[in-house]
């Protein structure tokens, strides 16, 4: 259930980040739009959705916008430098690749060495107007391999000497094993050489951000921009060389230039490739898109604007719904959301989520220090009483989660939890928590989502369970703590992990010491071997082995612990059809391009 963001990327999410928002945005749930009689849907017109958290920027790919609402839009406008609607690849409700050959196509051309060759069609063109070419490939090559790096970090991730350019939320792993790309005569292909195998290949998306804008906010033309990618070496953190100014300043802008907090009045950050284009954003309340007019493929909307409102409170979005405010939501799910939805007669779609709550131990925090004293902090935690007031209400057959790489519905999950020790914090041991503080009475600040409920619950829970074993648990709740989950000001975090439902890569970006999402530090030798090891680990039963023994590994070294799998719900009022459930990071917006005005 892992994935990377430069391919496929874990989100932060699980009703994360926005808070309650007032339903001032009264969003009209369609706009004059025509009748199509033959099937008894409409064309043109506005839908409106709710989604529970707030979009912070146009990159959804660095540490500090990892969220996923940045990446729903990043989805549907195709800059996402993930799966999406304008790249090379989606995936289908049973989580298979499906190839997005409007776009593109891409195959692999040898075994040994692994070589693939992504191809252009002719005569895509951005939003704007400007082509898109291999030189957008090569950007997004650039940007996600980590080639002209020659940062040295320490054990907690930071840079030591050297530099590192393109703050990834994901990982170099795979990518980072590439020779330059081999750029065809016409500029429509890139081929990648990898030196070893890699077993996400297919899932290697080349396209994401438009390039021309890149060179643009560098200062240089498209064309120096291409040349300097071209002329400058492979970075040795061995021998580190001077900062390249053009690649310096193109990093800069890439990892917050486009985080905004208002529309933007400069348009280039809105370029898109994929069927929709933003066209207006109001902080904590909505971003709208309208279709591209550039976009040429197959998934054109039969609508012609999709509002997104940020509503963090449940029973807000089901008013919403049940008003006609928004014709679908996408809620955090509670037995009350089911019961208010029921009511409302909406049309409700239910599955698991490929995401989970966990509770994660800062390695980089003085109290964390010593393990005996993160093992006896675990040994507070009440997963079951947790897990039966926030999940079973919804699921009665809902256990504890006791794995931090797979769920219930994946195959490995029985066989890694036999093994990986998760079940020894199945219920409190407040006496061996104690035994193992010997008399201490540590200090614990955690991060979490203050405007959650389900988040709250789960801190209050934690709080007075640890406290009867001799720990101080100090409410560091924040409304923001998306931003400030990779800050490290905290001593441990509370939040979800969302996967996409395919590929591997992510065991780089979470668990590697120096993985673009370890946001607590984790450093283990052990470990970063064998994520390694992972990206060439062909066969499925070698890979199984190794993502076990690193799912043992978090356990033996109290990293933390996995609390529980998400239920999902998407809801709508009967005023549009195509809604099918989704569990992976798209969430409702998976299919929108399929969505029509029925009422």
């Amino acid at each position: 259930m892992l994935s990377t963001k430069t391919r496929f990327k874990r989100f932060a999410v699980a009703g994360a980040i926005a808070g309650a928002v007032a339903l001032t945005l009264a969003g009209c749930t369609t706009a004059s739009p025509n009748d199509d009689s033959s099937t008894g849907n409409k064309s043109g017109g506005t839908i409106t959705i709710a989604t529970t958290n707030a979009f912070t920027s146009f990159n959804g790919d660095t540490p500090q916008s990892n969220l996923d609402t940045n990446g729903m839009v990043g989805y549907l406008t195709g800059t996402s430098g993930g799966l999406g609607l304008g790249s090379f690849m989606t995936l289908d409700d049973k989580y298979n690749v499906v190839p997005e050959t409007d776009i593109g196509t891409f195959e692999k051309v040898s075994d040994e060495p692994l070589t693939v060759k992504y191809t252009l069609k002719k005569d895509l063109k951005w939003s704007d107007g400007q082509p898109i070419t291999a030189d957008d490939m090569l950007f997004t090559w650039a940007s996600s391999s980590g080639y002209y790096d020659d940062a040295t970090t320490n054990d907690a991730g930071e840079v030591t000497s050297g530099t590192r350019y393109f703050d990834l939320a994901g990982s170099t792993a795979g990518l980072d094993e590439t020779a330059f790309p081999t750029i065809s005569d016409d500029n429509l292909s890139l081929t990648l050489t990898y030196s070893k195998p890699f077993v996400d290949w297919n899932l290697v998306n080349m396209l994401g951000k438009p390039a021309h804008v890149i060179a643009e906010k560098a200062g240089v033309s498209l064309a120096d921009f291409v040349k300097t990618l071209k002329d400058t070496p492979k970075g040795n953190p061995a021998a580190p060389a001077a900062v390249n100014p053009t690649l310096e300043a193109a990093a800069k802008f890439w990892n917050t230039g486009y985080d905004v907090t208002s529309m933007p009045t400069d348009k280039s950050l809105l370029v898109s490739s994929g069927p929709f284009i933003v066209s207006d954003f109001t902080a904590e309340s909505s971003i709208t898109l309208k279709k591209n007019p550039e976009y040429k493929g197959k998934n054109v909307p039969a609508y012609d604007e999709l509002i997104i409102r940020f509503i963090g409170d449940t029973n807000a979005q089901v008013s919403a719904l049940q008003n006609g405010e928004v014709n679908a939501i996408y809620p955090q799910t509670s037995a009350d959301t089911v019961t208010a939805l029921e009511k409302a007669n909406a049309k409700i779609e239910r599955g698991d989520q490929l995401a989970y709550d966990h509770l994660d131990l800062n390695f980089k925090s003085d109290v964390f220090k010593d393990k005996n004293v993160r093992e006896a902090f675990l040994k507070t935690i009440p997963r079951q009483q947790i897990l039966d007031s926030i999940i079973t209400p919804v699921n009665n057959k809902a256990e504890v989660l006791n794995s931090q790489i797979y769920v219930p519905q994946n195959a490995e999950y029985k066989d890694a939890t036999k093994v990986n020790g998760y079940d020894a914090f199945g219920k409190p041991d407040i006496e061996g928590a104690k035994a193992l503080l010997n008399g201490a009475t540590p200090t614990v600040r955690i991060l979490y989502s203050s405007v959650n409920p389900n988040r709250v619950d789960t801190f209050k829970a934690i709080q007075a369970s640890a406290k009867e074993a001799g720990f101080n648990v100090v409410d560091g709740g924040s409304k923001d703590w998306g931003k400030e989950l990779s800050g490290g000001n905290y001593d441990a975090s509370i939040f979800g992990w969302v996967s996409p439902g395919a590929g591997n890569s992510a065991l780089a970006q979470i668990f590697a010491s120096n993985g673009g999402g370890n946001y607590n530090g984790y450093n283990n030798a052990d470990v970063d071997k064998l994520v390694a090891d992972a990206q060439t680990a062909l066969d499925p039963k070698a890979l199984e082995d190794i993502k076990i023994k690193i799912d043992t590994a978090t356990a033996t070294d109290a990293y933390g612990l996995p609390l529980f799998q998400l239920p999902g719900v998407f809801a709508t009022n009967g005023t549009i059809s195509g809604i099918k459930y989704f569990g992976g990071q798209t969430g409702l917006v998976w299919n929108a391009q399929d969505w029509k005005i029925t009422k």
